[in-house]
Order: C-alpha cells, then sequence, then structure tokens
C-alpha cells in the first residue's frame, strides 16, 4: 500500500512541472529570426507580467520594426488557432509554465 501511494505523490508532481524555460513548441523561422524572437517574447512576458495585451503589443510592434509589417501576437493561457502566414514567419511557444506566446506574420 505504502508503494502505490509514493507512485502517485510521483505522477502528481511530474503532472505540475513548471517550465520556467522558454519552451518551442513549433516554429519555420530561421535560427537568428526564432532567437531574437524568443528572447523579445522572454522580455515581453517578463517586463508585462500581469498584462498579456501589453506584452502582445510589444512583441507586434518589436517584430514590426525589426522585420516589416504586418505581424501578430497572442499571449495567454487556454487557447486554440488556426491560421494563415507567410512561409517563415511563424512561432509558438510557452513560457513560465502554462502562458503560450503565438507570433506569426501575414500581408
Amino acid at each position: 500500500m505504502a508503494t502505490e501511494v509514493t507512485e502517485e505523490k510521483k505522477v502528481d508532481a511530474d503532472s505540475k512541472r513548471v517550465h520556467t524555460y522558454p519552451l518551442i513548441r513549433h516554429s519555420d523561422m530561421n535560427d537568428e529570426m526564432k532567437t531574437e524572437a524568443m528572447e523579445l517574447c522572454v522580455t515581453a512576458c517578463e517586463k508585462f507580467s500581469s498584462n498579456n495585451e501589453s506584452a502582445a503589443k510589444m512583441i507586434k510592434e518589436t517584430m514590426d520594426k525589426k522585420f516589416g509589417a504586418s505581424w501578430h501576437a497572442v499571449v495567454g493561457e487556454g487557447y486554440g488557432f488556426e491560421i494563415t502566414h507567410e512561409v517563415k514567419n511563424l512561432l509558438y511557444m510557452f513560457f513560465g509554465g502554462n502562458m503560450a506566446i503565438m507570433i506569426w506574420k501575414c500581408s
């Protein structure tokens, strides 16, 4: 019986593990752009940790300046998406646990 309890606690601990590092789920960007975009997303989410809308606005405006218009950004938890984007201009990542960041270019 004691073994079962230990295994249950281990499973619970694994399922509640929080990732504090950026975790890229999908990207078709080149490595240089991907690194810049990931660092920008982390900076925005840390700066505006309690305001997802401001973080998304910062990401969008910075990407527009660096890589040309027209970038889109979604920052939040528990959303789904289906988008059309320009090839080599998509990044979907997680940061700080369950915060998802989606950026893409579509003109």
